[in-house]
């Protein structure tokens, strides 16, 4: 692994109270046996990032004890009601003073996304200036990848559900598109009919 490899750190955004589960938090989801958000921090180490900073949010104390993530930066979002926007707000705040160059973005409910998405969006990474995500059938989705130069922009532009997606369609001709439709599926975990996806 290169410096440049090791200077990128996944966000693992996973604070989402399930509204439409019953209220059920989606990092504690069962999936093969353990809590989805388990399960979304070993497919970004097995893409390619070691370091791993999990957003939680929704029964934040009881994800911290149910789930085994050893060696990963937890970030509390005590607004997480408010949408995704704080959550990725606290996980790139959470980068500060730890020398990363860029930070690759997974959302806890997506687990169709593996290993092979994440690394192939890794391998778009040039510089801080970098900015990728990963395409499905040409469609922008996750993950995404942000240089540490965007963090800034991208903070500010993070608002309610929203996300990083005002960020992207700003600077959409910068966005280096990562086809990885042929590895991965982007469904979300959403809805009562959404949990037949996991396993």
């Amino acid at each position: 692994m290169t410096d440049d490899e090791d200077g990128i750190v996944g966000i693992l955004l996973a604070a989402g109270g399930g509204r439409r589960l019953g209220g059920r938090p989606k990092a504690l989801l069962p999936h093969r046996g353990r809590p989805l958000v388990e399960h979304a921090v070993g497919v970004l180490r097995a893409g390619g990032c070691p370091r791993v900073h999990v957003v939680l949010g929704a029964r934040a104390d009881e994800v911290r004890a149910r789930a085994a993530l050893p060696g990963c930066v937890l970030v509390g979002n005590p607004a997480w009601e408010r949408g995704m926007g704080g959550s990725l707000r606290a996980g790139l705040d959470s980068l500060a003073g730890t020398g990363a160059r860029a930070a690759l973005v997974l959302l806890v409910d997506q687990p169709g996304i593996g290993p092979e998405a994440v690394s192939r969006v890794l391998g778009a990474y040039e510089s801080p200036a970098s900015l990728a995500s990963a395409a499905y059938d040409g469609v922008r989705g996750h993950p995404v990848l942000f240089g540490a130069a965007h963090w800034p922009g991208v903070a500010a532009a993070a608002t309610g559900d929203r996300g990083a997606r005002a960020y992207l369609g700003e600077h959409a001709d910068r966005v280096v598109l990562v086809e990885c439709g042929d590895v991965a599926e982007a469904y979300d975990i959403d809805t009562e009919a959404d949990l037949a996806h996991l396993e």
